[in-house]
């Protein structure tokens, strides 16, 4: 269980109170992976018996194809890497998620047809046993970076970037019965601009949310929509960065409330800094953005997850340290006040890619991929 630790404040009239603070204590770095190829994208998403499941990427084989593993005992020992893709092109940015069935669902992008396109894998054996892949996509373009989201009406959905139109636009697609069956693909910006890095969230009545990087006003800033009818109409896109840089990378989450929680990293500082903004309204009306971190180094590409607390926990890449390592910070009433920021690894080489995910008993778990060994391979972390 989390500890809950107590930090001393200062006031200006010279009286002290104490305010909880919630820290999360971190094991040794776990490496998952050991290759002669690069290994890199992971993601990850744990099971209502707290199984651990992580996939990534692989060039080993010679091109990239998408891998997995798991742990059944919180992280403490890992099952050998299963290949779940045997491709002709490059396999690359995989994403998953689990039903209420603790079915594995995962979609990726994919080169075999000559440019990438969308594909598919389940598994309803905790990853011992995969489905055909299936393809979700036939464009002239490339289909990218799929993020995944389930409702709580078992309704599978993914949201990607689609070179089709000639830019990057967003488009959505669904799947009522477990991935058997897909929805056609639905365009959901149209932008003089790019849009590019979606992420998607889905609140417990069923509402989608998702944000994504858009640099129609010039520079990049990050717009949002919401379905509150599984995809079938969405809101008018809504932009919520307005700043004299670029916006880039957003994630995020909702909470037990339906409240949406929303980082990104900013170059408006002059170097990348974290920022985050939430809505309590189901995206009408959002919070002013709150910068989370300060440094000399470029601080990137955050995750964000929320634990049964309503805890929000953020993960980011910072190359503070002369290289990049994995940072962390939580917050412990709705994004309006943040923990002390707190560096979760030590190493020689280059630390990114980062997924975040929170078990039943809170723990937070993360995977990363680190070159300290010459090449990329996948490392992991837990934190109670």
């Amino acid at each position: 269980m989390r500890k809950e630790r107590f930090l001393i404040i200062l006031l200006a009239a010279g009286l002290f109170y104490l305010t909880p603070v919630a820290l999360a204590d971190w094991s040794a770095a776990h490496r998952l992976t050991w290759t002669s190829g690069v290994s890199g994208a992971p993601d990850i998403a744990i099971d209502s018996s707290d199984t651990i499941h992580v996939v990534w990427s692989d060039d080993t084989p010679g091109n990239n194809e998408i891998y997995y593993k798991r742990s059944t005992d919180r992280g403490t020992t890992w099952s050998a890497a299963k290949r779940i893709a045997w491709t002709a092109g490059n396999s690359l940015s995989p994403a998953m998620a689990i039903d209420s069935s603790e079915t594995l669902h995962v979609v990726w992008a994919d080169y075999t047809p000559g440019n990438y396109e969308l594909y598919y894998k389940s598994s309803a054996d905790a990853g011992t046993t995969w489905s055909a892949a299936q393809r979700l996509t036939w464009t002239s373009g490339d289909s990218y970076a799929p993020a995944i989201a389930i409702d709580p009406s078992e309704t599978l959905h993914v949201v990607w970037y689609d070179y089709t139109p000639g830019k990057t636009e967003i488009y959505h697609k669904s799947s009522a019965d477990a991935g058997t069956t897909w929805s056609a693909a639905k365009r959901i910006t149209w932008t003089s601009g790019w849009s590019g890095g979606a992420a998607i969230a889905i609140d417990l009545s069923d509402a989608i949310h998702i944000v994504w990087e858009d640099d129609t006003p010039g520079n990049t800033e990050i717009y949002y929509k919401g379905s509150a009818d599984g995809g079938s109409t969405w809101s008018a896109a809504k932009r919520i960065t307005w700043t004299p840089s670029k916006s880039y990378g957003p994630a995020i989450t909702t909470d037990s409330s339906d409240a949406i929680h929303v980082v990104w990293s900013d170059l408006t500082p002059g170097n990348m800094e974290i920022y985050y903004k939430g809505s309590a309204d189901g995206g009408s009306t959002w919070s002013a953005s709150k910068r989370l971190t300060w440094t000399s180094g470029t601080s990137s590409s955050p995750v964000i997850a929320k634990d049964s607390g309503d805890i929000i926990h953020v993960a980011w890449s910072d190359y503070t340290p002369g290289n990049p390592e994995i940072y962390y910070k939580s917050s412990p009433d709705g994004g309006s006040t943040w923990s002390a920021t707190t560096r979760i690894t030590w190493t020689s080489g280059i630390s990114h890619s980062t997924a975040i995910a929170i078990d039943s008993s809170d723990a937070i778990h993360v995977v990363w991929a680190n070159d300290t060994p010459g090449n990329y391979e996948i490392y992991y972390k837990k934190g109670t």
